[in-house]
């Protein structure tokens, strides 16, 4: 079977019980007969040589290569309906922009990023965080239009995709400021033995951090490390202890005086890069928020 032989209108068939979950529900949205959308479907089942459904009962479930054609179509057809939105004038239309972030990157930093999109009443927004391949998957697959990292792209000869750099920020050593106020340590020097909340072992700051203290023989105590920046800012917030992060993470806690800077170190820093696959339309909203410039603190 080639490009040529593929029926897209039965494909949009399947689409739509797929989305659905119903075949009698299907066939009344696209005023069919459900005979008429059974046979349709059959017949793509055919082309492809492999079933999209298996039946558990009176319910349709996706079989594997039903969910593989499905990822496909929510692409293709997702993309359809937002030509169509764009074509029928910039005014009326709406955006939508979906962005994808690692589970390791402060949500803070991804709020200021996105904040010129939250204030334009065209862009509706879809967030969603996980692990960096299956979000580079998903934009791979037309299911996401950005994704934000704290790390470079790995190199995939068949899945080529652009890594912007956005900016970088220096980490520091934050605790509560009843207790530190006015105080600072060194980095790594004085964290001997110092009780410490850390991120877990898939951020890349906890190898740089890892190989600081291994070099000049420090040993922090660990009481927590966290991959979650939402949950190592409030640990950072709550447990007393001290904690490494990038400011941003902290950024209200530190405006409130709730938490201090204990320390800073240049030889630890956060960078962070948005990454696009290079076979998606030009969008403009990403083009507003790519020209912010870069972050530098």
């Amino acid at each position: 079977m080639n490009l040529e032989q593929l029926n897209f209108h039965h494909l949009f068939y399947f689409w739509k019980v797929a989305k659905l979950g119903h075949l009698t529900r299907a066939a009344q949205e696209l005023h069919t007969s459900q005979s008429a959308l059974s046979a349709q479907i059959r017949q793509l089942e055919d082309r492809l040589g492999e079933p999209l459904f298996t039946r558990e009962g009176r319910t349709l479930v996706l079989s594997p290569t039903g969910h593989v054609v499905l990822s496909y179509a929510d692409g293709i057809f997702g993309l359809g309906q937002e030509m169509l939105l764009r074509l029928q004038g910039r005014g009326d239309g709406v955006t939508r922009l979906r962005v994808g972030s690692v589970s390791t990157l402060s949500r803070n930093y991804q709020e200021n990023w996105i904040r010129p999109a939250l204030a334009d009443s065209s862009v509706d927004l879809t967030l969603e965080s996980g692990l960096l391949e299956g979000l580079l998957e998903r934009l791979w697959r037309y299911q996401l239009d950005v994704v934000l990292a704290n790390e470079t792209v790995p190199a995939h000869p068949d899945r080529p995709l652009h890594c912007r750099f956005l900016g970088s920020q220096t980490v520091s050593l934050v605790g509560p400021a009843s207790t530190w106020q006015d105080r600072r340590l060194r980095i790594p020097e004085d964290l001997h033995g110092v009780e410490m909340a850390l991120p877990g072992q898939r951020h890349a700051l906890r190898a740089q951090f890892d190989a600081l203290c291994q070099s000049a023989s420090v040993r922090p105590r660990l009481r927590a490390e966290v991959d979650d920046m939402a949950m190592l800012r409030l640990i950072a917030r709550d447990s007393g202890w001290l904690t490494l992060l990038p400011e941003v993470v902290v950024q209200d806690e530190l405006r409130s005086g709730s938490l201090a800077v204990v320390g800073r170190s240049d030889r630890l820093e956060e960078r962070f890069y948005a990454i696009t696959a290079p076979h998606h339309h030009r969008m403009d909203v990403l083009d507003k928020l790519f020209s912010q410039g870069v972050l530098r603190r």
